[in-house]
């Protein structure tokens, strides 16, 4: 009899063990409303094979100044190795902080004796921060049409009401913007922030006018909102003027600026700045302290010594000479290649060029065929916070050399040019 138990008992845990687990069952709400990124997805598909990838806004590794941080490292772990292999504060670096509020205000004429500066892993942290510290559930937040992909996804996870403002060669359509806000102030709704990259814009590449600049600080006071202004890019310019950014513009402290050296360094260091107004520096600190209690220490010695030393002023030149052929190469190829009804941007900077199709062409549903044929691209739906447009795409042209970018806009040219004849056919 006591044999008999025993049997019944393996046979028992085995068919328990045999029963698959319901993993997703352990998930928060929130965790099962996550999705990949899509571009990220896109790079793990194309990273191993033979595709010319113009998808990922990824920099040239040829432009990491490797023997300059090989340098700096060595004089960092000589000389400042007990602070640098730390514990740091969470707020950041302080010679690190100090050296880049002067950088700013000599580049960019921003006052830093109004604002404070915390360092971040990357301005995708200051993103998640800013959604934890301002948006709640139903909170409007403002967004481009369309804008950068993972501030929609930092921000949706904090369940906000997103608001889409059309673009155009000059950014964002303030005038559009205005109707938007007077439409939303007669239905009892208070936006709480608004989003922007301002100059070379991910992904159209784009730039706000100076006017246009004016205007939204102007209309950040009057309807009572704060403005993210996201700007990684600004220093990537290959041709025009330079404007200031919005911040330069600010004077009651709506402003907040996100920096990053993932594009004048490198990514690899995780690394990036918020620069605002004290009071919503200090909310942010507390938040990231429970976060990662602080940024890279190391990483942030080596950047002190790159900005305080002149390094970062130097080395700016080298990438803008570096980048530029790449961009003319792109905007050569597509005025070559791409067949009639297809239109794109023209940046005077930064990473990427945006192309809008004909009605009724999905870029989404042609990605395939353009991997087939060897080229990669990121579709333009994901970037719409709604994500209504279908026709669209954004190219990146900085990662692959010049001769492979035209190849790349070639192939993907025929396999737009197939599209447009089977849908004329139909």
């Amino acid at each position: 009899m006591f044999i008999g138990v025993v049997e019944v008992e393996k046979k028992l845990k085995k068919k328990l063990a045999a029963k698959p687990l319901n993993f997703e069952s352990f998930f928060s709400e929130k965790a099962l409303g996550m999705k990949a990124s899509e571009i990220r997805e896109l790079l793990k598909l194309v990273e191993t094979s033979d595709v010319i990838s113009l998808a990922g806004g990824l920099p040239a590794p040829e432009t990491f100044p490797v023997e300059v941080i090989k340098k700096i490292t060595e004089d960092v772990l000589t000389n400042h190795a007990d602070k640098a292999l730390q514990y740091g504060t969470t707020k950041g670096f302080t010679p690190l902080r100090l050296a880049l509020a002067r950088w700013m205000e000599k580049r960019y004429r921003i006052p830093m004796s109004k604002v404070e500066i915390m360092m971040v892993a990357g301005s995708q942290e200051a993103l998640d921060l800013l959604g934890r510290v301002f948006i709640n559930p139903g909170d409007v937040v403002i967004v481009e049409a369309p804008t950068y992909l993972a501030a929609l996804q930092a921000f949706n996870y904090y369940g906000p009401e997103f608001v889409s403002i059309p673009m155009d060669h000059d950014g964002m359509r303030v005038d559009v913007l205005r109707e938007r806000l007077e439409e939303l102030k007669g239905k009892g709704k208070r936006v709480k922030l608004l989003y922007t990259v301002s100059t070379f814009q991910n992904p159209m590449g784009v730039t706000m006018s100076l006017e246009r600049r004016k205007e939204l600080v102007k209309l950040a006071g009057e309807y009572d909102f704060i403005i993210v202004e996201d700007n990684p890019y600004s220093e990537l310019r290959y041709s025009g003027e330079p404007i200031p950014p919005i911040k330069h513009f600010d004077s009651e402290g709506r402003v907040i600026y996100l920096g990053t050296f993932s594009k004048i360094l490198a990514p690899g260091l995780r690394l990036g700045w918020v620069s605002a107004h004290p009071h919503f520096i200090r909310k942010m600190e507390i938040a990231k302290q429970s976060i990662d209690l602080c940024t890279n220490t190391l990483g942030q010695a080596i950047a002190w010594k790159y900005v305080e030393e002149g390094y970062l002023d130097e080395h700016i030149p080298e990438i803008i000479e570096f980048y530029k052929p790449r961009r003319d190469a792109m905007l050569k190829a597509l005025e070559d290649f791409m067949p009639d009804g297809v239109e794109w941007t023209k940046p005077d900077g930064g990473m990427f060029v945006w192309a809008t199709l004909p009605e009724g062409i999905n870029t989404k549903t042609l990605l395939e065929k353009a991997v087939s044929k060897g080229v990669a691209y990121v579709p333009g739906e994901a970037f719409f916070a709604h994500r209504e447009v279908k026709n669209a795409l954004r190219l990146n042209f900085t990662y692959v050399p010049e001769e492979k970018i035209r190849e790349g806009v070639k192939r993907l040219a025929e396999v737009i040019g197939e599209e447009l004849r089977k849908s004329s056919s139909q």
